[in-house]
């Protein structure tokens, strides 16, 4: 992709989120891959993860060691092919990457919103998204793309704006969370709040950090993300320090224990507490069905486009399953969709890799996204 620049929409008009309140005003930070076809018919939108952002692909510096978190899928040849297509990926709001969220400064107090910024949805990224898509003149995306989090945006994208998506792909969701996922999330949380330094969220006012609680977080995350096996053939029980000969040595330290700290720490350095339990929260929430009688058919009923789900064999947070659902549901509804479960060794993270076989599949589905335009 090579290099990319972060560009900012400022937005004054009022969105009113689902829980009732208004914001005044947001900044939404989004990078673009691509050029924009005559009749704008090429545009696609990436929605992010949890703990993903607007920087998808390509690098911000020539000594950037670490492109984009997407970017095994974005770029000229790839999957997403910048060649034919206009790719648009942006930091949500609530976000810690630059768009309006807890971090940023409440107009009302001066002070940074902190716990107090507003509760959101899915519905409500879909929605400012959508008038991001005004802002870049673009009608109809020719595909609405997103992993985990992500695909539950675009599934919701095809029922808030059916006329203004031609494609959905949604790869390693769900129509909502189970209970075990949502028992995780609330640990990754407590891990939070329990930390001293949180502060009931106003720590960036006592200038203190809740990275203990976050890193923990991060750690209790990653590892649902990954399957036995892939920790297996990474880790096994290979030992940093220490010998296991006596087990009396309090220096033993498994390389897993490392490599979990070290995640921890680094992500305790880049994200945003009150922005982790936002974001978990609207995660939580979601329910595509919900509106519609708790009837997924019902729902997908209103989607007028196409879709594509994508589902990994080792993936026990959004399990084949729950893309099998997905799928049942398109179908039962007489909705077009195409759908594959990749054997994979590589769990939830599956999404984010290049597996041969995931983008073998990406790629011939975008290729007929493509050839429609």
């Amino acid at each position: 992709m090579g290099l990319v620049t972060p560009q900012r929409a400022h937005f004054e008009e009022p969105l009113t989120l689902a829980c009732g309140r208004p914001l005044a005003n947001y900044e939404l930070i989004y990078e673009t891959y691509g050029e924009l076809n005559s009749n704008k018919s090429n545009a696609i939108l990436i929605c992010h993860a949890l703990s993903g952002h607007h920087h998808a692909a390509g690098i911000h510096r020539e000594d950037d060691k670490r492109p984009g978190w997407w970017d095994e899928c974005i770029g000229p040849g790839k999957p997403i092919d910048t060649k034919r297509f206009f790719v648009v990926s942006l930091n949500n709001l609530g976000g810690c990457h630059g768009s309006t969220g807890p971090t940023s400064i409440n107009p009302a107090t001066g002070k940074a919103w902190g716990p107090d910024f507003p509760i959101l949805r899915a519905r409500d990224w879909v929605h400012s998204q959508a008038r991001l898509a005004d802002r870049l003149g673009i009608d109809c995306w020719a595909a609405v793309i997103g992993g985990s989090l992500g695909g539950m945006q675009a599934m919701r994208w095809s029922l808030e704006y059916p006329d203004r998506v031609k494609h959905c792909v949604a790869i390693a969701s769900a129509m909502k969370l189970s209970a075990q996922n949502i028992a995780f999330n609330e640990i990754a949380r407590q891990a939070i709040l329990s930390d001293p330094g949180f502060a009931e969220g106003y720590y960036l006012e006592n200038n203190s950090v809740p990275d203990k609680g976050l890193g923990l977080a991060r750690m209790v995350g990653h590892i649902t993300y990954l399957s036995d096996d892939a920790m297996a053939r990474k880790f096994g029980r290979s030992l940093r320090t220490g010998t296991l000969e006596t087990g009396t040595d309090d220096s033993i330290e498994f390389q897993v224990e490392s490599y979990l700290r070290y995640q921890g720490s680094q992500f305790s350095e880049s994200f945003d507490a009150n922005t982790y339990i936002l974001m978990t929260r609207a995660l939580d929430y979601f329910d595509l069905a919900r509106e519609y009688g708790d009837d997924p058919v019902a729902a997908f009923a209103h989607a007028n486009c196409s879709f594509l789900v994508l589902s990994f064999s080792t993936d026990w947070r959004f399990s084949p399953a729950r893309s099998r659902e997905i799928v049942n549901a398109l179908i039962a509804a007489g909705r077009p969709v195409s759908y594959a479960e990749i054997e994979a060794n590589e769990g939830h993270d599956a999404f984010l890799l290049p597996i041969p076989r995931y983008l073998d599949v990406f790629s011939a589905y975008m290729q007929r996204v493509g050839d429609e335009l």
